[in-house]
């Protein structure tokens, strides 16, 4: 069983975003929450109450799997559009600036896996001598 919950158009730099996703990935649903309301970061609040609605998604589903066995297997971040604007610079100069947006996506799963093996990673070979 499979759940998911997006999030479009988050106002923040999809790179700063994935500092906090990386923390989360491949954890069990509880214990990411713990991670994200004790992360100092200012977009940990948005990802943890995607996580907890993503959580509401795969109880009111179809076979609503027990939410102590979900996992957080998939968390990606992709970039959104950027907005435009002029800063106005020295000596009738303008420079421009680049407000950006990042699409955050959520997937819950009750299998655990190794987060390596599910992306399709080769495994590392053993040193010979």
């Amino acid at each position: 069983m499979e759940a998911k919950a997006k999030l479009s158009y988050l106002k923040a730099s999809p790179q700063k975003v994935r500092l906090i996703v990386d923390l989360v990935r491949g954890k069990k649903v509880e214990e990411a929450i713990q991670i994200l309301r004790f992360t100092n970061k200012l977009y940990a609040k948005d990802l943890e109450k995607l996580l907890r609605s993503a959580v509401a998604n795969a109880e009111n589903g179809e076979n609503a799997p027990d939410v102590d066995e979900l996992v957080v297997s998939k968390i990606f971040v992709d970039e959104g559009p950027r907005e435009k604007r002029v800063q106005p610079a020295p000596m009738g100069r303008a420079f421009r600036i680049q407000k950006r947006k990042a699409h955050v996506t959520v997937h819950l799963s009750d299998e655990v896996a190794p987060v390596n093996a599910r992306r399709g990673e080769r495994k590392t070979r053993s040193k010979q001598k």
